[in-house]
């Protein structure tokens, strides 16, 4: 796995560490930031196997602040097919609404298509404003709202709790600047 380390002015983006433990218990616990993931709050055993798997990853990506060393969210870049790459975001509750987010994603969004990267994609819960309005500010357009089209739980029944989707995408500006697509 070829190693990670992006600087902003002030994060340090890279690879997860054993030492990560405690900083990712810090937010991978808290119902209020995973509310919207994939996965419920964890505990420290869950959050103990979840850092193993980061840890192999090259999909998945830590901020550490370059002031104190702390470990505040992750960037996640999955691959997807033709040159593309889904984007994704947690951050620890406690550095919400500082630019950590922006700042992450505006570098993490420069790296990938300095590399040759076509397209970045990302899904957003319609609820979460914060995220499709980060979206935005990035750059990503709205290219669609997918209806009950996904659910991540169930409810005392059994049954599935429908979610909607926002579909974002941005395009490589460096391919529109040469006119490589139109």
């Amino acid at each position: 796995m070829e190693k990670t380390k992006i600087l902003t002015e002030r994060l340090i983006i890279r690879n997860y560490e054993e030492k990560d433990l405690n900083d990712l218990y810090e937010y991978l616990s808290v119902e209020e930031v995973v509310r919207f993931e994939p996965y419920t709050a964890m505990n420290l055993d869950d959050v103990r196997k979840n850092l193993e798997w980061r840890i192999s990853s090259d999909e998945i990506f830590a901020l550490e602040l370059k002031e104190n060393g702390k470990m505040n969210g992750n960037i996640f870049l999955g691959k997807r097919e033709c040159e593309t790459l889904e984007l994704g975001y947690v951050l620890n509750r406690n550095f919400w609404s500082n630019g950590y987010a922006f700042e992450a994603c505006s570098a993490m969004c420069g790296n990938v298509f300095s590399k040759g990267i076509h397209r970045l994609e990302a899904n957003c819960d319609p609820n979460n404003a914060a995220s499709w309005k980060l979206l935005e500010r990035l750059g990503f357009v709205r290219e669609g709202h997918l209806r009950k089209d996904i659910y991540f739980r169930k409810d005392k029944n059994g049954n599935p709790i429908w979610k909607d989707t926002f579909i974002y995408s941005k395009l490589n500006d460096r391919e529109r600047q040469n006119n490589i697509w139109l």
